[in-house]
């Protein structure tokens, strides 16, 4: 059977980071949902998404399909229920199909004409940008147990202090000397070919994915997901980096989702809780305005490619959107839009050729082309935005 991911209803609520992926590319708990998925199912999935997305993310059709609502993480239930799908039915919850066959030929979908089958069970769903760090203390431990089932971890050096180490898993290649990990709230996953430097505290749960770096002396608690090839410092909590992203310095991150290509400037913190302690209210790209989010802490949400610069200050509920860079004193207002270039005092355009010249160096820093996709992809997003910006 062939199976492809598709965005859903819940894209725009997921801006900024669906700008520039997927949905079903969203890193949450240790691995995006994409990977999840390919691991429960067996086989390699595309996506179906934006147009302009479309290159770089291909969609594969073949003559039998299943469709799957990228928006739900996979369990076991359902996931036998997805593989058993025929022809004319529909898995759904509630009002929201999760998942359908179709074949190559059917050009409209009528699910009047589909036989529903309820999956009604505790599940978890990514609807809201708030949903990645909120609901990854779940998604880490889904992900701890797949990963690690039926395998046997690394050695852990006796130079560490551990608790709970049943609840820790280390990859090949992993290097950790004179850490504390406590896994009694959460495991521990210590992916291929990390580094742990000596001094650093960590409470589960914690996801660190291959070729990633924890700096000497951090401070991380959990649920927190550092994604490949980062680089993490200071003080870290309940927070998503996807990939690519450092956050190398002293400085508090909480409650927060960096995207990929971001760095934030040593000594940069975010505000997560409210001076009166009030509901956090966030930018909603569809509805134009701030929308509550039910929280009482939530911090930063970074687009792909943004930057900050040293004491970077982000007030409770800031949004910065993609390729933009924050610098200078005070608190910025807690909307960034895309391509944005300054801060307190004010704003102007960062034109894309000045922003793709940085990103071909930061990319190649890793050995990664910045392709021609990846410029398109980001001139569609400095037009997409344009309104947002003020010149």
């Amino acid at each position: 059977m062939n199976y492809i991911l598709f965005d859903g209803p819940s894209r725009e609520n997921l801006l900024p980071f669906t700008f520039t992926r997927p949905v079903a590319d969203i890193r949450i708990g240790i691995l995006t949902i994409r990977e999840k998925w390919e691991k429960h199912l067996g086989f390699t999935i595309t996506t179906i998404t934006e147009d302009y997305l479309s290159d770089k993310y291909p969609m594969v059709e073949m003559e039998e399909n299943v469709m799957i609502n990228a928006s739900y993480l996979p369990n076991t239930e359902l996931v036998e229920m997805v593989k058993s799908l025929e022809e004319n039915q529909a898995i759904f919850n509630g009002e929201e199909v999760i998942a359908f066959y179709t074949k190559e030929a059917q050009d409209e979908i009528d699910f009047n004409e589909y036989t529903a089958i309820e999956y009604n069970d505790d599940i978890i769903k990514i609807e809201h940008i708030w949903d990645i760090f909120s609901k990854n203390a779940d998604a880490i431990q889904e992900d701890f147990d797949l990963i690690t089932k039926n395998r046997k971890t690394q050695s852990i050096p006796i130079s560490n202090h551990v608790i709970d180490s049943e609840n820790i898993f280390v990859e090949e290649g992993a290097k950790l000397e004179f850490i504390t990990l406590n896994a009694s709230s959460g495991p521990i996953y210590i992916g291929k070919d990390t580094e742990i430097m000596e001094g650093s505290l960590i409470r589960g749960p914690f996801a660190l994915c291959e070729g990633s770096v924890v700096k000497m002396g951090a401070k991380i608690y959990g649920p927190t997901t550092v994604g490949p090839f980062c680089k993490l410092g200071g003080e870290v909590n309940n927070s998503v980096l996807f990939a690519y992203s450092n956050k190398s310095h002293d400085g508090f991150l909480g409650n927060s989702v960096i995207g990929e290509w971001c760095n934030l400037g040593a000594d940069t913190n975010n505000s997560n809780l409210k001076n009166n302690y009030d509901e956090v209210r966030l930018w909603n790209y569809q509805t134009e305005g701030f929308t509550k989010t039910g929280l009482q802490f939530c911090g930063l949400m970074m687009g792909d490619h943004s930057k900050c610069g040293i004491n970077t200050m982000f007030n409770t509920g800031t949004v910065v959107g993609v390729s933009a860079n924050i610098f200078g004193s005070g608190f910025p207002r807690n909307f960034m839009p895309s391509f944005s270039w300054g801060g307190n005092s004010g704003f102007t355009t960062y034109n894309t050729q000045k922003a793709f010249e940085v990103a071909k160096v930061v990319m190649a820093r890793r050995h990664i082309e910045f392709t021609k996709q990846d410029a398109d992809i980001l001139e569609h997003v400095f037009q997409e935005t344009k309104q947002f910006r003020r010149s």
